[in-house]
């Protein structure tokens, strides 16, 4: 197991299309194991191959609460196949943009598609935060990041503040 670098916006990666895996691999497997790693390590919640540079379509995710046992899912391929007509608004945050946070308004509710990491295909039904994360994650996927979601003026406030925290550490 492995804790990797996360990307941090504006890097381009985080806004590429990624590509379909055929199947998953012994090595996409690890690469899962790798990805939740990293996600515990930082931590968050969900975490998407092009956070850590790879443009593959596979994301990690565990929603449990501290008190909770660990729930990890491992996703390849995710695609919603069914969405809510009521939304719902949570304050999120990515860690591609640490300590950045704002409402995002998305379906409540959705029905996703999946390879596991067993290569077995998988569908979940999602609601509350898992609804969210499921959703920002396969965003992260299409090259969309949770900002895009937000008003430009809120979008431009917070990559100011990001580029400053930014120049801070490398000073």
């Amino acid at each position: 197991m492995a804790v990797l670098p996360i990307l941090v916006a504006p890097h381009p990666v985080l806004k590429a299309k990624c590509k379909p895996v055929d199947k998953v691999t012994p090595a996409l497997a690890k690469l899962m194991d790798d990805m939740l790693d990293t996600m515990y390590d930082a931590p968050g919640i969900g975490l998407a191959a092009p956070q850590i540079g790879v443009p593959k379509r596979i994301l990690v995710m565990d929603v449990a609460r501290q008190d909770e046992d660990p729930q990890p899912l491992k996703m390849a391929n995710p695609e919603v196949i069914w969405a809510s007509d009521e939304l719902g608004v949570y304050e999120e945050g990515c860690l591609s943009f640490p300590e950045q946070y704002a409402e995002v308004q998305r379906p409540a509710k959705v029905k996703v598609r999946y390879l596991d990491e067993n290569n077995e295909q998988r569908e979940i039904d999602a609601d509350g935060l898992l609804a969210t994360c499921v959703q920002h994650e396969i965003d992260h996927l299409e090259g969309v990041v949770f900002v895009d979601h937000i008003s430009t003026l809120k979008r431009g406030m917070i990559m100011r503040k990001l580029k400053k925290l930014q120049k801070q550490k490398a000073a």
